[in-house]
């Protein structure tokens, strides 16, 4: 890719052949001269497009009615290919260019390289499902997937077989459709899972299923690419225009890293149920609140806001501190607490058992992991929480109506951060602060009440 302020028109033979199709695996990169601006603007609305893919992954079953048509209406927004008999050249130029940026941005870590194969994995199942059958043969045939059609001869020996051993398929439908005969290899998922018959080395997958195999090549040949991608980053970082944006897109996913306690000692005790009410995301204002009113929390609720504590700055002393003064105020004496409860604490710093140090839940281990049960007041109240509870939460909170209604519907990440935003005027959230942890929310919100108050004094 070459980068100029103004952009040629792509009008060669090969990036022509590329936008026939409806679907690409990216093998080939863009060779066109695009713009700085450009080549911004791509990568943003692409990085919007797989936090999406992300986002409706955790809230809908993957290829449901629902999830199709938020994810269509959203590929419709950002002017990217999503209905193919309907495509234009523009929108498929889009899509090659964006995700080769993004690219370069994601290819740096594992866990970067983890999170994009598997956002543009489901990406591609979507859009190749969406493909008419004739148009899902093209590609195979394309991209040297030679996987034949049986004969019509072979399907009737082989009926009862293909019959018993593939779901959802009859005597009768059987012969309405084609199975592709592939060598097992390329098929384990569906061997593994026992969805298809097997015979001298090869697995007979009805076509509903070759999306399946057609997926594994995809993450396949992008871990390799991405794995290309980073032995030449030093080249790439030496350009002084992209550095910076690359290194944005890519922490605008993974943001800081809370494995390491950086803020231990910047908060004291007393500071605490001040930025509670200030600061604090709704998962952790609910778990604080619960505290002070019963003096007590359950394994779960200790764990979710203890290491929420520690990663905002508070130190293994200071925890000791504030779990025992609230504790004992309750049901429980201090030699009960230093039998029962420090333990746990002194552990959760890596200080006992095996030492390990840590790190505080993402949201979406808050959200997947271990629901509440009755008591219980961990967990993530956009997900976990009756509607109508919800809203009363927001009431007591001080939430604005307007808030209220807008969270009544859908319960993600994104609804969380709104519903902050809407709560403080001081806060402006970009489409691309979806953070994954709650440390981050609390440093945001930190920060910007610091200069607010910073301000009114200047």
């Amino acid at each position: 890719m070459l980068f100029s302020g103004r952009r040629k028109k792509f009008g060669t033979s090969i990036q022509t052949e590329l936008y026939v199709q409806p679907l690409q695996f990216y093998g080939q990169p863009p060779l066109e001269n695009i713009s700085l601006s450009e080549f911004e603007t791509f990568a943003v609305d692409r990085l919007k497009l797989l936090k999406t893919v992300e986002n409706l992954g955790v809230s809908y079953v993957k290829q449901s009615e629902q999830y199709s048509k938020k994810l269509d209406s959203e590929l419709k927004t950002l002017n990217f290919p999503y209905r193919s008999e309907y495509e234009d050249i523009e929108k498929r130029r889009k899509d090659h260019i964006s995700h080769f940026i993004l690219r370069l941005a994601y290819c740096q870590t594992e866990d970067l390289r983890r999170w994009f194969i598997q956002q543009e994995v489901d990406l591609f199942r979507y859009r190749f499902n969406g493909l008419l059958s004739k148009q899902k043969l093209e590609f195979l045939h394309k991209n040297n997937l030679q996987y034949d059609a049986i004969s019509l001869k072979e399907k009737k020996e082989l009926k009862e077989k293909l019959v018993s051993s593939t779901y959802a398929i009859s005597g009768i439908t059987v012969e309405d459709q084609d199975f592709y005969k592939v060598p097992f290899q390329d098929a384990l998922d569906l061997v593994r899972t026992r969805k298809v018959y097997l015979k001298e080395g090869y697995a007979y997958i009805p076509h509903q299923d070759i999306v399946t195999i057609v997926l594994n090549d995809f993450r396949t040949r992008l871990s390799k690419a991405l794995a290309l991608t980073a032995r030449s980053l030093p080249a790439v970082h030496s350009d002084e225009r992209l550095q910076p944006l690359l290194n944005h897109l890519s922490h605008a996913y993974l943001g800081q890293d809370y494995s390491i306690q950086k803020n231990v000692g910047k908060i004291s005790l007393e500071q605490i149920d001040s930025l509670s009410g200030k600061s604090f995301p709704l998962c952790m204002r609910q778990l604080h609140q619960a505290l002070r009113e019963n003096h007590h929390l359950r394994h779960g609720g200790r764990m979710q806001y203890g290491l929420f504590l520690k990663g905002i700055g508070l130190s293994l002393e200071q925890a000791l501190q504030f779990w025992r003064s609230e504790f004992i105020r309750g049901k429980v004496d201090g030699d009960k607490f230093d039998k029962a409860y420090a333990y746990s604490i002194r552990h959760m710093f890596g200080k006992e058992g095996k030492r390990t140090d840590y790190t505080p839940y993402s949201c979406m281990k808050v959200i997947l992991s271990n629901p509440p049960s009755q008591g219980d007041y961990h967990g993530c109240p956009f997900r976990h929480s009756d509607p109508e509870l919800l809203k009363q939460k927001l009431q007591v909170f001080k939430v604005s109506p307007s808030g209220i209604v807008q969270v009544g519907d859908t319960q993600t990440i994104i609804i969380c951060f709104q519903q902050h935003n809407l709560d403080s005027p001081l806060i402006y959230f970009s489409e691309l602060s979806l953070w994954p942890h709650c440390e981050e929310f609390f440093s945001f919100m930190y920060i910007s009440v610091v200069t607010s108050i910073e301000n009114r004094n200047s």
